[in-house]
């Protein structure tokens, strides 16, 4: 989405936004502290300075969360500990900040990593903890005009109206034990971006089954003066499950990471290619290169291709496939142009004027054709499978060109040309729509 809305013309402005101060990050401190007790970030009579060395690194927060989680769901007294932890780190508890710091410094350098090996990128790289500055200014704002009001210990804002279909919650934007959750911190991050960047429309690329809380802060947020709820989007997205229909986990039941995700898809890849005896005339270490874009396109169009709201069945085997829909065929389909383009320079053929004749010269223009409607389309509805429908068709009516019109056997050099030109403008479109979805194509396999 920040590719096709620059495209576009838009300025924008995309934010990775980490979730770096919630309860979360309770359950690992005190995570932390059942493991490493000793750790000076524990004793309130240190002084300092406290370590620059992490003392945990990312696995080992992939490994307490689900731990310290599941027994903070299971164990009262456990919860209650976690809960006063996170109310010590937001109060500003110099050990529990250092600490936190160090959770949130390992977590960015392998999220970083994670995203530049899968060509994202992101202008800020701001969290929850970004917002918390401003929260009690907001807090004091909102009871002061009466649009926050007390209820049975806690601060709320009632957001339902008289139209409603369905139950609509209040915000709980302080809770009874002074705990600030979400909907305050994204009532800060709303005032914060208000400030700093003054947005025209703000995109929220979250979970679908956050839908609720969206509607409620966007609510909230109109109510306040402070962004109109026209102007705030939440675009959902499903989850990606395995085969028994459930969110993905690993073998052992845990969350698959990232890494190991292009791990394996690189691995998948590599391995796909020596089967189709592919790459066999260039080096391993440009084997390697192309192996990992393959394995890219593999997810990303995988992901991409199904309509953002609905959840979709992860396999990896299926993705990294060179037939059907998938990543793959579609650089293969832009790796063949590429080939061709070199036969035609070694002999001589250039670009002519286009001249339509055959059936699948026909098609091939119409499916070129439609690259402004889906790129309108993806861009209006906010939904990339609309450009991926494209590309994809655009690629099977290439297919169907390349079997069934010849170029180089053409006597005509007229013919030769305006062919060769038609092929040329099917690579430069594949090219450029790929990349809009972030696929970066070989120049050869």
């Amino acid at each position: 989405l920040q590719r096709l809305f620059r495209f576009m013309g838009d300025h924008v402005t995309s934010d990775v936004h980490l979730a770096d101060w919630g309860l979360q990050m309770g359950l690992l401190i005190n995570g932390v502290k059942l493991e490493q007790p000793q750790l000076p970030y524990f004793d309130p009579g240190f002084a300092g300075p406290y370590p620059a060395q992490s003392p945990v690194t990312m696995d080992d927060l992939g490994r307490l969360y689900p731990q310290a989680s599941g027994k903070s769901k299971t164990d009262e007294a456990r919860r209650e500990e976690d809960r006063k932890a996170t109310a010590e780190l937001q109060a500003g508890r110099p050990g529990y900040r250092a600490l936190w710091r160090h959770f949130c410094d390992v977590t960015r350098v392998g999220l970083e990593r994670e995203c530049a090996s899968l060509g994202v990128t992101f202008d800020l790289w701001k969290g929850e903890s970004d917002a918390e500055p401003f929260v009690p200014e907001i807090v004091a704002d909102l009871k002061a005009r009466g649009i926050a009001a007390p209820d049975d210990g806690a601060l709320i804002i009632r957001v339902a109206r008289e139209s409603d279909r369905k139950e609509m919650p209040p915000i709980i934007l302080v809770k009874r034990d002074g705990e600030v959750g979400y909907h305050a911190t994204d009532l800060g991050t709303i005032v914060d971006r208000k400030r700093s960047i003054d947005p025209e429309l703000s995109l929220y690329i979250v979970d679908q089954r956050q839908a609720l809380h969206f509607e409620q802060v966007f609510r909230a947020s109109d109510m306040a003066g402070y962004i109109p709820e026209s102007a705030l989007e939440h675009l959902g997205f499903g989850t990606v499950n395995g085969p028994d229909g459930k969110p993905y986990k690993t073998r052992d039941g845990g969350v698959l990471k990232l890494h190991d995700l292009i791990a394996q898809a690189d691995a998948t890849a590599l391995a796909r290619m020596k089967e189709a005896e592919l790459g066999a005339d260039v080096s391993a270490g440009e084997l390697a290169s192309i192996a990992h874009k393959v394995a890219v396109a593999a997810i990303k169009f995988a992901d991409l291709s199904n309509v953002r709201t609905t959840n979709y069945i992860f396999d990896l085997d299926r993705f990294i496939s060179f037939e059907g829909k998938t990543g793959p065929y579609l650089l293969y389909a832009a790796v063949r142009i590429k080939s061709l383009a070199r036969r035609a320079e070694a002999e001589g053929v250039t670009p002519g004027s286009i001249a339509v004749e055959m059936d699948a010269e026909r098609g091939l223009v119409l499916a070129l054709d439609g690259f402004g409607e889906a790129l309108r389309g993806a861009y209006d509805k906010r939904l990339p499978h609309i450009l991926c429908d494209h590309i994809y068709s655009l690629a099977q009516a290439f297919s169907s060109f390349w079997t069934n019109v010849p170029i180089f056997q053409e006597s005509d050099p007229a013919k030769r040309a305006s062919r060769f030109a038609l092929a040329m403008a099917t690579l430069k479109q594949l090219e450029l729509a790929l990349g809009l979805i972030g696929i970066e194509t070989p120049e050869r396999m």
